[in-house]
């Protein structure tokens, strides 16, 4: 019985031998599987930390992990060729970039019967064959997939004599796809630390520009702020001056002072104007009124304008115009706003010698160039010109003017036109720009006689004017100094003028009187003026009476508003006082006065 009992001891230690190397031999492959996709996991991990950690190109970085994979796959097979292959754009080929750096010759994979393809560099395959190889058992070639699209093939030939344990070869599969997910993870990866990297650069390049832009918002804030204070003083002392009790001055000496009042203002009105217009034009709001200009005239009448200016530093003003030159399309103020803009300009920067306008045609176009002998401008503030708020340090004057917008305000008002302004200049030897326009911008013609048509389509009022004797006027104002002006002007020139400051008020006078015309403010404390305006046009016994509007409005579209209600004239704040009689003598006709009764 003891014999028996040790027998099968002896049986069973026999047998589990084979099962104890095999399990070695398997411990063994997994430790070799895992040991090659770390190290190649490692590998690629410093390239990726590279890639965040410097700006390096990532094509090189790119290059680096294909190269890599196919060396470490060569090492891990003992010498088997390894090759990946890019897709090449537009095409349904792809071309063998990377190959492993073995000694052994080109091998050949055969991706069906009969059909042999060379793993070498620059080797071109078709697409569908590496989809074949693919799709094999076991496979020959894995796709490198990055978000559902194939970034390369990795491609494996199989080694003329197998140096892998059969042990290893089992899991040759799970390796291979093992590597192409490490690949496309790191590529993965690689691509995002570019998207990190470009987007750090735009938001450092941002805040470069916003810095920038900060520093000039900065700057034109404090030209600004000096540039309305220094004419609100003025006002508000000479103001004080005339009302001061016990202060009595000569007559030449109170109208010394009015001119200065009103001149400060015209001042500010030309600084809110500039800022305006800049806005308005970054907006796309703003209206350019084109039609024939006669160019002699506008030349003349710009150089009167800045005669004075001129003659108080001993400048000589020149004009050159070309005899051909006679007409061309623009908008008449905006021409003369440029004009003066760069005229000034010159003044400014001209201690002694000439400021010069001339006008020459162009084939189709017309140069205007305004150039002075004045003290020039570096190449590097030429650059800057034509910034937003950007000014020229001015040696020649005691303080900057300005607030920076002229030239960009000209620059932006000549490409409405489909033009451009040029600059040359070079420091202590003057200085010459030149705004190029059109001389018949046949689209932006026939788009502006259009919109004329149109708004004269809903005019409500005829062209033929017939004034009328009813010299009455109502006017609707809730500011009270505006309110007072117009109500001082208009009753000067001889109108009974009722002034009123709201909507409800209006109604109830119109109900027990009838003026000859209603001037009336947009914005009223209680209602739209504009809607008041359409109300009354809806009754017949208001259809007629002329009716101008007046607000410190001025954006695109505020006049095709205003007619659309049912509004006769409009006029913009601050009122133009002559331009206010002119429009309402047009309506309006005023009994003739004792004197010239008498002259009569």
């Amino acid at each position: 019985m003891q014999q028996y009992s040790s027998l099968p001891e002896q049986n069973s230690q026999v047998d589990t031998t084979p099962t104890l190397l095999a399990t070695i031999q398997q411990l063994r492959a997994e430790l070799w599987l895992e040991s090659s996709l770390n190290k190649l996991q490692s590998r690629l991990n410093d390239y990726i930390l590279s890639a965040s950690a410097y700006t390096i190109q990532a094509e090189a970085i790119e290059a680096e992990i294909f190269q890599t994979v196919v060396d470490e796959l060569d090492i891990a097979l003992n010498n088997s060729r390894v090759a990946i292959a890019l897709p090449q754009p537009q095409t349904k080929f792809a071309q063998v970039c990377y190959v492993s750096s073995s000694p052994s010759p080109v091998i050949e994979v055969m991706p069906q019967k009969g059909k042999k393809l060379r793993l070498k560099l620059a080797q071109i395959i078709e697409i569908e064959d590496l989809q074949h190889l693919a799709n094999q058992q076991p496979p020959s070639a894995w796709p490198l997939n990055i978000d559902s699209d194939i970034m390369g093939w990795l491609i494996i030939a199989k080694a003329q004599r197998e140096l892998l344990t059969t042990s290893q070869v089992q899991l040759k599969s799970q390796l291979f796809t093992r590597v192409a997910q490490q690949c496309a993870d790191a590529l993965t990866q690689l691509k995002q630390i570019q998207s990190w990297q470009q987007l750090s650069q735009n938001i450092g390049s941002s805040n470069q520009e916003l810095e920038k832009t900060n520093q000039l918002k900065n700057q034109f804030l404090a030209n600004t702020s000096h540039e309305i204070r220094t004419p609100l003083s003025s006002i508000i002392g000479f103001t004080h001056l005339l009302l001061a009790q016990g202060y009595e001055p000569t007559r030449e000496r109170h109208q010394e002072y009015l001119n200065i009042i009103q001149s400060s203002g015209k001042h500010l009105l030309a600084l809110i104007n500039d800022i305006l217009d800049l806005s308005k034009i970054e907006a796309n709001q703003l209206e350019v009124q084109q039609e024939e200009i006669n160019v002699p005239e506008v030349c003349r009448n710009v150089l009167a304008l800045v005669k004075e200016k001129a003659a108080n530093k001993g400048l000589k003003l020149q004009l050159e115009l070309d005899s051909t030159v006679k007409t061309l399309i623009a908008d008449p103020l905006r021409l003369k706003q440029m004009l003066l803009n760069l005229l000034f300009n010159a003044v400014k920067f001209t201690c002694n010698g000439e400021v010069g306008l001339q006008v020459v045609p162009q084939g189709e176009f017309v140069s205007f160039t305004v150039w002075d002998t004045g003290i020039g401008i570096s190449k590097t503030d030429q650059a800057q010109l034509f910034q937003p708020y950007f000014q020229i340090a001015n040696s020649v004057t005691t303080r900057d003017e300005g607030t920076g917008l002229g030239l960009v305000v000209t620059k932006k008002l000549a490409e409405i036109h489909g033009g451009s302004v040029e600059v040359k200049s070079d420091v202590n030897c003057g200085s010459r720009f030149t705004i190029i326009l059109p001389v018949r911008p046949v689209t932006e013609v026939e788009e502006n006689r259009q919109a004329q048509v149109d708004a004269e389509d809903i005019t409500p009022v005829s062209l033929d004017v017939i004034p009328s004797s009813n010299f009455s006027i109502l006017l609707v104002e809730d500011d009270l100094p505006n309110g007072k002006l117009m109500q001082t002007f208009l009753e000067r020139l001889g109108y009974h003028v009722t002034w009123i400051k709201n909507a409800t008020e209006m109604r109830a006078i119109l109900s027990q009187q009838k003026p000859g015309l209603i001037l009336i403010d947009i914005q009223l404390p209680d209602e739209n003026g504009l809607k008041v305006v359409q109300q009354l046009r809806q009754q017949p016994e208001y259809q007629m009476i002329p009716v101008i509007a007046q607000t410190a409005m001025a954006m695109k579209g505020d006049r095709e508003a205003c007619i659309a209600a049912g509004v006769n004239e409009y006029i913009s704040k601050p009122l133009d006082l002559p331009l206010l009689s002119a429009l309402v003598a047009k309506y309006i006709k005023l009994p003739l006065q004792e004197s010239e009764t008498e002259n009569s």
